[in-house]
């Protein structure tokens, strides 16, 4: 099981969003981390194949990105998920298992079951637009398992979760990761230094580091900051920061 990326390019007028990016990622759970503008959000829309890359392909286990067989085995849950607001949650996981080709029967049962796992048993029948931030989040992720993904692609997944809820998710993302391969992005460090096998980090389109946890030396926060040109003294100024705080 191997989702292989060669020399993924994309460019946007003067910028190059996305510069010759090539990796082979097996099962577990890889988290992206960069700043905004990076290029992580293009990098996960052309291997979801939703973004034509200009240049460079996308396979997993030999099926193209373009390919019908390669979208069955995807889950994704964009950034900004979009849903019909007087939709019950019911009825949302029911129209996008449809989407995905599930049979109504099996589409009902795989709906119920994530609805639980997710924590909105109780829940499926009131609107979307009366969930809280938390519990749309949440239902995102939901329609993202409901085809039991081979490939799990999460942009900001953790966004809106309380830290109960991102402990629950944590545990959830680390569950799948040992026989799926999961990829997500986040700005929360603690949320990839908890569940992440291996670390991966984009600045300007390209690759600056693709490691494991014990690979990273030290705090993983202060190496996020090295890796973009953070200086060591503002590290050591917020550190200052905090601990003349609390000594107030």
């Amino acid at each position: 099981m191997e989702l292989y990326i060669d020399r993924l390019t994309k460019q946007y007028k003067n910028k190059i969003a996305v510069d010759r990016v090539s990796l082979r990622l097996g099962s577990g759970v890889h988290g992206l981390l960069g700043a905004n503008g990076a290029g992580k959000t293009t990098l996960m829309r052309m291997i979801c194949g939703i973004l034509r890359p200009d240049s460079g392909t996308v396979s997993f286990d030999g099926m193209d990105v373009s390919q019908e067989d390669y979208r069955a085995i995807l889950g994704y849950l964009p950034q900004d998920f979009g849903y019909y607001p007087d939709f019950t949650g019911m009825d949302f996981l029911m129209y996008m298992a449809s989407l995905k080709g599930l049979r109504k029967k099996d589409a009902r049962y795989r709906s119920r079951e994530l609805l639980s796992l997710v924590g909105l048993e109780g829940r499926e029948k009131n609107r979307i637009k009366t969930y809280s931030g938390g519990m749309k989040q949440r239902l995102g992720i939901a329609q993202a398992l409901l085809n039991r993904p081979k490939l799990l692609v999460l942009d900001e997944p953790t966004a809106g979760l309380d830290p109960k809820e991102r402990v629950r998710f944590r545990d959830l993302i680390d569950r799948i990761g040992r026989e799926n391969v999961v990829l997500l992005s986040t700005h929360i460090v603690s949320d990839v230094e908890q569940i992440a096998d291996r670390i991966l980090m984009i600045r300007d389109g390209r690759l600056i580091f693709d490691g494991s946890a014990d690979e990273v030396r030290g705090n993983l926060e202060e190496f996020y900051l090295e890796q973009f040109d953070e200086r060591r003294d503002d590290i050591e100024e917020k550190r200052n920061g905090k601990e003349e705080m609390y000594h107030v």
